[in-house]
């Protein structure tokens, strides 16, 4: 029997990509619909319910993927759900986890691994990319890597938020930041967005500024 898969994810190319990975899989994958965002995908699910595993996105407007998550697994507790994002920070890993999610892969996956991990899920697997397998069980052995310091917590910046922030103070760019870090230059530009608006600012002389004199960097 095919599994139904559904997907949210507000970036339309993203989406058509990883709806064109499933479509590799006719005999084991059947597409669902796609929902913008996790207030879509709710009213989505309210209607059509029928759906085995959802692929979310976690920074997506209206409703965020991690917010959505716990809604989802309120009302729906038979569907899985795989996070699939650019993000690899441990706060996104560990909220998602606590929400519900029982997967959570890259987006630079090839369609094997996403559609091997559908499987895997659907028979009481949890599907991780390995970066964020190491990551979790990082957090595993170190637990109190999850309590925010207090100046991280007035602006709630994960701790990649503030590392991408400290290479910023630094005069680097969008791709000496991806490179220091080793992610891609859409995933810095994606953590830098979260900051400006995390600290409400708007370039980054201000954002840096704002963080030196809080204490955060």
């Amino acid at each position: 029997m095919k599994i139904k898969v559904a997907t949210a994810e507000d970036n339309n190319l993203l989406a058509g990509s990883i709806r064109e990975k499933l479509n590799l899989f006719p005999h084991d994958i059947e597409f669902k619909y796609r929902a913008v965002n996790g207030s879509d995908l709710l009213k989505k699910l309210n209607t059509d319910p029928s759906v085995d595993t959802i692929l979310m996105d976690i920074e997506m407007p209206v409703m965020d993927g991690i917010e959505a998550t716990h809604q989802i697994s309120q009302l729906f507790p038979q569907i899985k759900i795989i996070m699939l994002t650019v993000f690899d920070d441990e706060d996104k890993i560990f909220r998602s986890i606590q929400a519900g999610a029982m997967g959570y892969l890259l987006k630079d996956e090839t369609p094997d691994k996403i559609c091997e991990s559908i499987k895997e899920i659907m028979k009481g697997g949890a599907p991780m990319s390995p970066a964020i397998a190491a990551k979790s069980l990082a957090l595993l052995r170190n637990p109190t890597k999850l309590v925010p310091s207090e100046n991280e917590e007035d602006y709630a910046l994960t701790k990649r938020e503030i590392e991408v922030l400290n290479k910023l103070s630094l005069g680097l760019d969008y791709l000496e930041i991806s490179e220091a870090l080793f992610v891609s230059p859409f995933t810095v530009r994606k953590h830098i967005e979260n900051i400006y608006r995390k600290l409400q600012v708007h370039n980054k002389m201000t954002a840096v500024k704002k963080a030196i004199q809080h204490k955060i960097i």
